[in-house]
């Protein structure tokens, strides 16, 4: 059980306002919920000021997509503890989140106690899995390689896809990462050559795929 005087200080990313209230209203008793964010660029900054001991965070979120801020949250808090909660439960995902530095994954249609189970489970150390994917990840690990995440994309590849698949235009791209419209461009190009892609509608369905943005 989580300790009851000492409250486990929790960071919510969803961009769904409705499961962030859900999310809050399920942990406030047994947890202190420090800040609720509804993208992936919010997350990193506000992880950065409030230091929580867990975060519970989306794969697929505006901005940046969960797996890449969690990459970035590894840096910059790494005390903080990371679960994902998400739709997504092929074992692709679950195997990118853990490598991106996951400590739990819990599906969003999982019963409430699973994720108090779960924050607890971190907290001490493990590493918790939902039933609702531990038996398709054994045996996707075992026998059926999954197909690959973006992993061959540096990661500004992977912002400038995820941006463009949001329907930003180069311009908007540009002054979100703080590059020029022609660096985007340049980009893009590169992009679609290494996954062997034409238009910009083959990005965004890519990006969808794969959970860098939501359809």
């Amino acid at each position: 059980m989580l300790h009851p005087i000492k409250k486990p200080r929790v960071l919510l990313a969803d961009d769904h306002s409705l499961v962030a209230a859900g999310l809050r209203s399920m942990l406030e008793q047994v947890c202190d919920v420090v800040g609720i964010v509804d993208n992936g660029r919010a997350l990193v900054q506000a992880a950065e000021s409030l230091n929580p001991d867990v975060i519970l965070l989306d794969i697929s979120m505006p901005e940046l997509n969960g797996v890449d801020a969690a990459r970035r949250l590894r840096k910059l808090v790494p005390r903080a503890k990371l679960i994902f909660v998400t739709m997504h439960t092929d074992a692709t995902f679950v195997r990118e989140a853990l490598r991106a530095g996951g400590s739990g994954y819990v599906a969003k249609q999982s019963a409430p106690r699973e994720l108090t189970t779960a924050i607890e489970e971190v907290l001490r150390g493990r590493t918790y899995l939902t039933p609702a994917v531990t038996k398709g990840f054994v045996n996707d690990a075992l026998h059926q390689p999954a197909a690959a995440m973006p992993g061959s994309l540096t990661t500004r590849q992977r912002e400038v896809l995820q941006l463009v698949a949001e329907g930003r235009s180069n311009k908007q791209v540009a002054a979100l990462l703080g590059i020029s419209a022609k660096t985007v461009e340049f980009h893009k190009s590169n992009i679609k050559r290494s996954l062997g892609l034409t238009t910009t509608a083959d990005l965004v369905k890519y990006a969808v795929r794969h959970g860098l943005a939501s359809e």
